[in-house]
């Protein structure tokens, strides 16, 4: 009989266990009894809390989501309302905070994009999280600017922070976030110009 309370302690070691393994040996040879070596527990408990690998990589990617979304409230929550440009740079912030660019974190997006393509649980998971970040940046780009170019602004921002994001996660350096949010914040002043509310 499993010990009362361990069951939030072993879905975080499996969920850490599970980026660990697509870092070391992709998504294809992270197998069931890999991440449960590492995570130091039996396969079976994968299959016991989350229904065997594709349930984990589900839950691997609802805590980087999850983790995400932290990353860029925490940063709003102190901004007064009234400052869309501030809110934005907080988005910006949030989607290359440390959360999202260590190197395991990384290789788990890389794979869950790849596998979103073909799972429909992923799929939607990925949907969702598409749309929050639009639908945010378009919100923030509405107080400054009419409807459809606040639209195209912010889905024009969206695809630079995937792009910036996703060319830094291929290059053989690393991404360099610093340039990835100063080129994010280039493209907001341009968008905005010098006299949008800050």
């Amino acid at each position: 009989m499993p010990k009362v309370g361990m069951e939030p302690i072993r879905r975080r070691q499996l969920i850490r266990a599970t980026m660990e393994a697509i870092d070391e040996a992709g998504l294809a040879d992270a197998t069931v009894i890999r991440i449960a070596r590492r995570a130091g527990v039996s396969a079976g408990i994968i299959s016991h809390y989350f229904g065997g690998k594709d349930g984990l990589l589900e839950a691997t990617m609802r805590q980087i989501l999850n983790d995400l979304g932290e990353a860029v409230a925490v940063r709003r929550q102190a901004l007064p309302a009234d400052s869309p440009r501030e809110h934005i740079r907080a988005i910006i912030d949030g989607n290359f905070d440390r959360s999202q660019v260590s190197q395991s974190v990384m290789k788990t997006w890389l794979a869950f994009w790849a596998s979103s393509m073909h799972r429909r649980p992923l799929q939607r998971l990925q949907y969702v999280n598409d749309r929050r970040l639009y639908s945010n940046l378009c919100h923030q780009f509405r107080y400054c600017l009419p409807k459809t170019e606040a639209r195209r602004a912010a889905a024009g921002l969206a695809a630079m922070i995937d792009g910036l994001w996703l060319r830094g996660a291929l290059a053989p350096e690393g991404l360099d976030v610093d340039r990835a949010r100063s080129l994010a914040y280039d493209y907001l002043d341009e968008q905005l110009g010098p006299n949008a509310p800050q």
